[in-house]
């Protein structure tokens, strides 16, 4: 243990710490009793709750953990590579680390390397922060169709996540591939099929999936959608930025632009709304008439829903979608309007599809879950042990980013998120619920250590990070690129003790 902590203090002695805030008024905490608490996930929300907390709390040392041995979540795994604007803020988070109150254990899973509650037993205080690792699923006929792949396994693989590295979608033996949803992730993909490679060529992508997008044959995408353009869920900014690729005719229905008296509502309420729909209107008019052989095509289809895959004449791979067409009505209940199934079906032919229907949060043992809406039950960030009226408080037990709120946000909704949460610690603290005066069992750091060196767990910390970091920079240099990720588990941790 003696030498795991030396490692974590060389991590933070050669850094500069923030300068550290006054804590929050009325507040009081003394620097010689340390008050410990652990967040389990390094992405945004992770890293916006251990700056907010030790902006927050002169006393709070923070202890960040993560399964991969690369913080940042999906600022690393989930932003396209072509948008490095919005990785920036691995600035930021880095700085938090260099406080010398924060230490970093990557390589370190929950729930295989250390327990809830271990962790509970060990911390003042737990933040659960690794958000949502999986996929919702359709539930439809030949979902299990070679072909398919959920838009998170692609943005994963491009990416270049270690666990799907070896994902090798198959991108040459069609010339269709279809989309499922209209957010921006559905964009996103769209967009990496769509983009000149060699605009994709000088950012990080992963080296392997900018080979095989080279050699795509893929010329078609189609975004398909339940409702119709004004309901589409796209932001403004990210619509205008495929509409503009190079070479690509967007295809949009005339018929599909025409809008009810509950559209005109909509649009009136929601400017983003309204924006979207002047933007795919103007597209439509734009590529009408213009139109070249050598040119990729971005269709949108509006008021379709998959009702099935049907596979393609070899029988294991997925040749169409079947669509059912759909109209909107007016949910009694909401009064948001709604699509509901025509009893209309075509088939759209494809080799590839992508499905962006939302990701799903994954609980673990000892931790109250609520498997519909796929959050833990919560107020204000404070871990509840159901969503019943008579539900307790998880004392010491909090939740934060996705796991809290459900998979909705761009990186900075998590700041806000953050905030509820850390104050909702910061009022316990103050009411003495977390810290009771006999407890000798919270050791914070120094506890955590002892469990991985017991369980034999090879934790990287954010010094071990570092090196990845920059070998990755270097590597990138080479060839005109931010990075070239290293993309396998064995090649990152290998890199970390270099």
């Amino acid at each position: 243990m003696a030498r795991a902590l030396r490692l974590l203090s060389r991590t933070v002695v050669r850094l500069r710490p923030l300068p550290v805030q006054g804590p929050t008024r009325g507040f009081s905490a003394s620097v010689q009793e340390p008050f410990h608490v652990c967040v389990v996930g390094s992405g945004p929300a992770g890293f916006y709750t251990a700056d907010r907390m030790l902006k927050g709390h002169e006393g709070a040392q923070v202890d960040i953990i993560d399964r991969l041995p690369t913080p940042f979540g999906l600022v690393r795994s989930g932003v396209a590579p072509d948008h490095p604007e919005t990785k920036i803020v691995v600035n930021q988070f880095s700085r938090v680390a260099a406080n010398g109150r924060c230490s970093f254990f990557g390589n370190v899973t929950l729930g295989r390397d250390v327990s809830l509650s271990e962790l509970r037993e060990t911390y003042h205080a737990v933040v659960l922060a690794y958000g949502a690792e999986s996929d919702r699923s359709l539930g439809i006929p030949g979902e299990d169709l070679k072909g398919i792949h959920s838009a998170r396994e692609f943005v994963w693989w491009y990416n270049g996540h270690p666990d799907m590295c070896d994902l090798s979608p198959d991108l040459k033996n069609t010339q269709s591939a279809v989309v499922l949803g209209q957010g921006n992730v559905a964009l996103d993909v769209a967009r990496i099929l769509l983009r000149c490679k060699t605009e994709l060529a000088t950012t990080d992508i992963a080296d392997y999936a900018l080979d095989a997008l080279c050699g795509s044959t893929i010329r078609k995408v189609y975004l398909v959608g339940r409702r119709g353009p004004v309901q589409a869920a796209c932001t403004a900014k990210e619509l205008r930025e495929i509409l503009g690729l190079k070479n690509v005719r967007v295809c949009i229905k005339e018929a599909d632009l025409a809008t009810s008296p509950a559209d005109e509502e909509e649009m009136r309420s929601s400017r983003i709304q309204r924006r979207v729909y002047e933007l795919l209107s103007k597209a439509a008019s734009a590529h009408r008439d213009n139109s070249c052989n050598d040119q990729k095509e971005l269709h949108f289809v509006f008021f379709r829903r998959p009702t099935r895959f049907t596979p393609s004449e070899n029988g294991s791979t997925v040749g169409a979608v079947e669509l059912e067409k759909t109209a909107l009505k007016v949910d009694e209940v909401t009064r948001k309007q709604v699509a509901v199934g025509t009893g209309e079906f075509e088939d759209l032919k494809c080799g590839l599809v992508l499905k962006s229907i939302g990701y799903k949060s994954l609980p673990v043992q000892g931790l109250p879950f609520d498997k519909i809406r796929g959050v833990v039950p919560n107020l204000r960030g404070r871990v509840m042990s159901s969503e019943s009226e008579t539900a307790t408080v998880e004392t010491g037990l909090y939740v934060v980013g996705w796991l809290k709120r459900g998979p909705t946000g761009i990186v900075a909704t998590n700041l806000h998120c953050a905030e509820e949460t850390v104050a909702s610690i910061l009022e316990d603290d103050r009411k003495g619920v977390l810290r009771a005066p006999s407890d000798s069992k919270k050791h914070g750091r120094t506890g955590l250590v002892e469990i991985l060196e017991q369980k034999n767990v090879h934790f990287v910390p954010f010094s071990g990070w570092e090196k990845i970091d920059s070998k990755e920079k270097m590597a990138g240099q080479l060839r005109n690129k931010p990075r070239e990720k290293i993309t396998t588990w064995d090649g990152l941790q290998k890199a970390a003790n270099e």
